[in-house]
């Protein structure tokens, strides 16, 4: 009996598997299709002074605990939305990097695998940031600063540019 049911959850879980990869190939093609439509404009440095620490300790010591704590958090949900906007713009980007990667100019190629590294890297940081952004929600006191998320963000903007200019993809660097 509890052979059935584990092979059942098995059947159910590799039936979902494949589901989700039929969606994900199909958000692929309309990505590569028109990047640009699908990105999400992160602004760096509203995202950089939400996560400053001098900026949270300037508003700890000038507004009562009940205050700072509403505050704190709002600026950490509005941390979330661009943290969650930058994940989705470099999955966007491993895409299109891993497209690039096969282009016959090898300086496009190198271009396009930095992308790749860059945009994964950026992907990782942003999963590691946003449980710690959500603990620091429901916690308003424990300090947090995901500073890697806005720097690794910036690099792969970067990255897009110098890789647009050798392989053009209809106004990325544009959106980013």
């Amino acid at each position: 009996m509890i052979s059935a049911i584990i092979v059942a959850v098995l059947a159910l879980a590799l039936l979902l598997f494949l589901v989700w990869m039929a969606v994900s190939r199909s958000h692929s093609r309309k990505f590569r299709e028109n990047p640009a439509k699908h990105l999400r404009p992160v602004d760096v440095e509203a995202f950089r002074n939400l996560i400053d620490p001098a900026e949270e300790e300037f508003l700890r010591s000038r507004l009562p605990l009940a205050e700072f704590r509403k505050i704190q958090r709002q600026r950490l949900s509005a941390a979330v939305a661009y943290i969650t906007d930058a994940a989705h713009n470099a999955r966007i980007m491993v895409q299109l990097a891993d497209a690039a990667r096969h282009s016959p100019d090898p300086a496009a190629a190198q271009s396009a695998q930095k992308l790749l590294n860059e945009a994964t890297q950026l992907r990782l940081y942003a999963y590691q940031a946003l449980p710690r952004l959500y603990l620091a929600m429901a916690f308003p006191s424990r300090r947090t600063s995901p500073l890697r998320v806005a720097e690794s963000y910036e690099q792969m903007t970067q990255r897009v540019v110098s890789l647009g200019v050798q392989y053009p993809a209809s106004g990325i660097s544009a959106v980013l």
